[in-house]
């Protein structure tokens, strides 16, 4: 990918500084013991204390992405295309596209859905419409999934971005609606759907991306090669030796490819129906 030099989004909150998913690193007990003396003399609950306690000297104000850090420099201008290219698209259906906050996180994050993990993987959480982003699932992305490249990095920051789109269209909460009635079998379908939307709509941004010079020859083999890598076929099939399609929450490898090629193929918002 052509990305250095371009300029990046200003919708970046780097907590790579702290720990306990809020709470300062350095701390310490004194910390603690000051914490839970303000939560008594306040009556605020201290987890929401711990929560908003400033970063370290070594964390990044929101909105910055740290100069001397290539990757996170990478994940910046990578967010600023999604802007562009998900607001014009926006601008020609004369609505307005309001760009999420991207979270940079170590080990965990404390999200509107709930304590995140690094272990998790990469999400959106549309109950503050931001994605997070731990960088070590990108070293992961290649040592344990054999899915390299920098456009398969951009995949998977394009694919959270789908959700947020698909929230700004109301999918996320009717979505939410459904799976609460739904049985566990057929809640899990309605999740597959609404991953394999998300991956098309990452090979939307990926169509205009190639158009607008970001991406070179050989990009979209890597996105492709990342979509089958994390297939829940796949993933079953390493993880316990067996595949049970029932319990798939994300697609298989072969339908993850379908979507998201079809996404760059198109560029079509409207090709990405994977509810009909």
């Amino acid at each position: 990918m052509k990305w250095q030099g371009r300029a990046g989004s200003g919708n970046i909150e780097d907590r790579r500084g702290m720990s306990g998913g809020g709470m300062a690193v350095g701390g310490g007990v004194g910390g603690l013991v000051l914490i839970l003396l303000i939560s008594a003399l306040t009556g605020t609950n201290p987890l929401d204390l711990i929560n908003t306690t400033s970063p370290t000297s070594d964390a990044v104000a929101p909105g910055e992405a740290p100069a001397n850090d290539p990757q996170a420099q990478f994940v910046s201008v990578v967010l600023k295309s999604t802007e562009m290219i998900w607001g014009r698209l926006f601008d020609e259906n004369r609505q307005t596209y309001e760009a999420p906050v991207l979270v940079l996180f170590n080990e965990a994050a404390q999200s509107a859905c709930g304590l995140g993990r690094a272990a998790m993987g990469p999400f959106y959480c549309p109950g503050d419409r931001k994605v997070y982003l731990d960088l070590s699932f990108f070293r992961e992305l290649d040592e344990r999934f054999g899915a390299p490249g920098d456009f398969a990095q951009a995949y998977v920051i394009a694919h959270e971005v789908g959700h947020h789109v698909q929230a700004l269209m109301g999918l996320s909460d009717r979505l939410q609606a459904a799976r609460q009635r739904a049985g566990e079998r057929e809640g899990n379908a309605l999740s597959v759907r609404q991953e394999l939307q998300a991956d098309c709509y990452a090979g939307v941004w990926g169509h205009y991306a190639a158009s607008d010079g970001l991406l070179e020859p050989g990009d979209a083999e890597e996105g492709l090669r990342a979509a089958a890598a994390i297939g829940d076929d796949r993933l079953q099939r390493q993880s316990q030796g067996t595949v049970v399609p029932e319990s798939f929450t994300h697609g298989s490898s072969e339908q993850r490819v379908e979507w998201l090629r079809r996404g760059l193929d198109t560029g079509r918002v409207d090709a990405c129906n994977t509810f009909q």
